[in-house]
């Protein structure tokens, strides 16, 4: 109740926001071709815009203070969408976003990540 749904609200609400900036200002397009193909294309969109290390990364930035580094833990492997998305959100926004999956850390900066791609 309470509490929890107002922290979730306030990072859905961050979220749509930041998904909207990258598409107007980084040129961000979706990548849905990995989600289960039997979804209509906008309820997918919705679906991979949800993913948790989305809403994670959205909270944090909500209650960040300049100059922090936001860090996500995360016990699977991120997925390609959400990789691009926190390599665009340190561009757009000029972050440093830290993310531990399960097989590597994936360190963003400016635009690219130290896996390289290879994750």
């Amino acid at each position: 109740g309470g509490i929890q749904n107002e922290i979730a609200k306030e990072a859905y609400e961050k979220l749509r926001e930041i998904m909207l900036k990258l598409r107007t200002e980084g040129g961000y397009v979706p990548e849905v071709g990995t989600v289960l193909h039997d979804i209509e294309e906008e309820e997918k969109e919705d679906s991979v815009s949800r993913h948790s290390e989305k809403l994670a990364l959205a909270f944090g930035m909500a209650r960040l203070q300049a100059g922090e580094v936001i860090r996500i833990v995360k016990n699977l492997r991120i997925c390609r969408d959400c990789h691009t998305v926190m390599k665009l959100i340190s561009k757009v926004y000029g972050l440093e976003i830290v993310v531990r999956d399960r097989s590597r850390f994936h360190s963003f900066i400016a635009g690219s990540c130290s896996c390289r791609d290879y994750w």
